[in-house]
């Protein structure tokens, strides 16, 4: 691209965002990313300039009790940060996820909040365009006793391909802009004025995670450990797993020495092979961030934004058609930003602070007999089951859709207490106190609807 043709093209990016009221330092973010994609600068990171964590470099949750009485003492400086920006479309859902009812009638968001009012915890959210108002309406009806603070992610301009311009889309302008991922954190918090309203009332230490992540919750030793240590920024990672092998991983990037994060985004072609292997990168991010509120500050002050490793996510313009114009989305991810931080470590924890609910497979396990949810404990995993979260795999075109999946459960999900894996292909309506044992595997290519019959125990493969 000609200079002439780059600066007309940043010009009306400018321009659009100026009438948006979008704050500067939001577009001063995207122009210097949308430089990086006219230089041909795709996000990417190559395996010659990382290597893998090896165990011995972070330390592991088991052994961080003597940490816990820190930070219990220090739970009344801390907040827990909730990402709450998403819609919930890969499970039809037309509204923000965090409304979606998941165990005993209660949302994501009620489930979250009450815990947080039981512990005494101080709460935020940041929401996103498409979920703000929502989210607000639905807080304002809990009178809770500590109302949560609420600031909302920035947007990008989507970026034609063909051309690099500003998308347009007369039919529905929202389309033509794209939430710029949760990387957007440190700046929306920062120049929303929620990070100075935090550290003014005395809240130094944040949690972050995912609206969808019932199972990170709070934890004294985890909190203790980032406190006594004075660690800036602290990832959580669990060990990869087989199907874990499509999504990010940790790294140390050979030239600083810190750790570094590489999501599948970034992954060259010719490397995904390599970044797959479970065995080399052991260990994925769980999205689940401790941070030092008072450093954050101290950085955003003297650099104004976090100058994140993009992501360059091709897309079309309207998900829903994909004949629609194809489209750059420049996003970044929060936890990339522990190769900024000088001193920040990862601790590897237990794969049960991490089961977030993506599609309606992993809403089946939620709201089976493997979790136990009430008042006092909140969300927890069922002390009974000595297994993981069960591997489970639902046919699409029945239960990919919230409504639809409802309708095949008409009594609520099977007992999955002692079941390891489970998979379901056509199309299956559950009776009622179905039981399921073991890798089970249940399939109906009759081409019509088949029933479980009441009281059913389904051990190992069904044909229906």
């Amino acid at each position: 691209m000609q200079p002439s043709t780059e600066q007309a093209n940043m010009n009306l990016f400018v321009r659009k965002m100026q009438d948006a009221a979008l704050h500067p330092e939001v577009i001063d973010t995207f122009c210097y990313y949308y430089r990086k994609v006219v230089s041909g600068d795709r996000g990417l990171i190559y395996s010659r300039d990382i290597r893998p964590v090896e165990e011995a470099e972070i330390a592991h949750w088991k052994q961080l009790d003597a940490f816990a009485k820190v930070g219990a003492r220090e739970k009344g400086r801390a907040v827990l940060i909730v990402l709450n920006g998403g819609l919930g479309t890969s499970m039809g859902l037309a509204g923000p996820k965090s409304l979606l009812s998941v165990r005993a009638g209660k949302t994501f968001l009620e489930i979250i909040c009450r815990q947080a009012e039981r512990r005494n915890l101080r709460l935020a959210f940041m929401n996103s365009f498409n979920t703000d108002a929502a989210t607000r309406a639905a807080l304002s009806e809990m009178h809770l006793a500590n109302e949560p603070v609420c600031f909302v992610q920035n947007k990008f301009p989507k970026i034609l391909q063909q051309g690099l311009m500003p998308a347009e889309w007369p039919a529905n302008r929202e389309l033509e802009w794209n939430p710029p991922g949760h990387g957007d954190l440190y700046g929306a918090i920062f120049q929303s004025g929620v990070l100075k309203q935090l550290l003014d009332e005395g809240i130094r230490y944040a949690l972050v995670v995912n609206c969808d992540n019932l199972g990170a919750t709070f934890d004294d030793a985890l909190l203790g450990y980032l406190v006594e240590k004075r660690i800036p920024f602290m990832m959580e990672v669990a060990r990869r797993k087989p199907v874990d092998f499509k999504g990010g991983h940790l790294a140390v990037d050979r030239t600083t020495g810190r750790l570094l994060l590489r999501e599948s985004a970034q992954c060259p072609e010719e490397e995904i092979a390599v970044s797959r292997d479970i065995a080399t990168y052991r260990y994925f991010n769980t999205n689940n961030l401790w941070i030092d509120l008072e450093f954050l500050y101290d950085l955003m002050m003297r650099e104004r934004f976090v100058r994140l490793p993009m992501i360059l996510n091709p897309k079309t313009l309207d998900p829903r058609d994909d004949t629609s114009p194809d489209v750059y989305q420049i996003e970044t991810a929060m936890g990339s930003a522990i190769v900024l931080f000088e001193r920040a470590t990862a601790v590897e924890v237990p794969r049960s602070r991490f089961y977030p609910v993506k599609k309606c497979n992993e809403l089946l396990a939620i709201r089976s007999d493997c979790f136990l949810y009430d008042e006092d404990g909140g969300f927890r995993q069922h002390p009974d089951r000595t297994l993981e979260p069960p591997a489970i795999e639902l046919d699409s075109p029945y239960y990919g859709r919230i409504d639809r999946f409802e309708e095949r459960f008409p009594f609520g999900p099977p007992s999955l207490l002692r079941c390891s894996s489970l998979r379901v292909k056509g199309d299956v309506v559950f009776g009622r106190n179905v039981e399921l044992v073991g890798e089970v595997d249940i399939v109906n290519e009759r081409g019509v609807q088949m029933r479980i019959p009441d009281e059913a125990l389904v051990e190992g493969a069904l044909y229906l």
